[in-house]
């Protein structure tokens, strides 16, 4: 078992250093390629590849999943800046680090048959998501005209599913649902 993990570990670095070695000889023959649009989709191959590893790995392997959606997630965020250059999100990008970490955890969860780790990392999720859509009004509304539209609308989503959940009205509409649907012993 031991030397599964070293041959994943083995895989991961070798692959790497072919990714790198290629992008360098790219780079040096192909002048014409806009690199600067590229880059990001070097680090969500490198995210990629920790998957590649978890599933070449085996269940023993799960722990890929954490760096693999962290540097996945942190890659499209990226791309997602350098595509649309609003580099001022940046201010609370780290929130969505959160929801890639519960993002890892529930992927973690999934492969490994753990429905308690599926749980936890939804709720991960979930938290890092709130995080994203308060400091992204917050900072959106003073600092850009981005966000004029988008994050007081998932504010005013995100007001709404709390009052739902935390006031007892969603919770009933489900139990009366669940009442309905069980037959009634007599």
């Amino acid at each position: 078992m031991n030397t599964h993990r070293s041959n994943a570990g083995a895989l991961i670095g070798g692959a790497l250093l072919i990714a790198f070695g290629l992008l360098s000889l790219a780079g040096q023959f192909i002048r014409g390629v806009d690199w600067g649009m590229l880059w990001p989709f070097i680090i969500i191959g490198i995210g990629a590849l920790f998957f590649v590893a978890m599933f070449a790995g085996g269940k023993a392997t799960v722990g890929f999943a954490m760096p693999g959606s962290i540097v996945g997630g942190i890659g499209i965020v990226l791309l997602i800046q350098n595509l649309t250059r609003h580099w001022e999100s940046m201010a609370y990008f780290w929130t969505l680090i959160i929801l890639f970490v519960g993002l890892g955890i529930y992927i973690m969860g999934w492969y490994g048959e753990n429905a308690d780790q599926r749980k936890s990392g939804a709720g991960v999720m979930k938290v890092g998501f709130i995080l994203f859509v308060i400091f992204g009004a917050f900072f959106e509304s003073i600092f850009s005209s981005f966000g004029n539209l988008i994050f007081p609308i998932l504010l005013i989503l995100l007001g709404g599913y709390l009052v739902l959940t935390r006031s007892g009205l969603l919770s009933r509409r489900q139990d009366a649902e669940t009442e309905i649907a069980q037959p009634v012993n007599k």
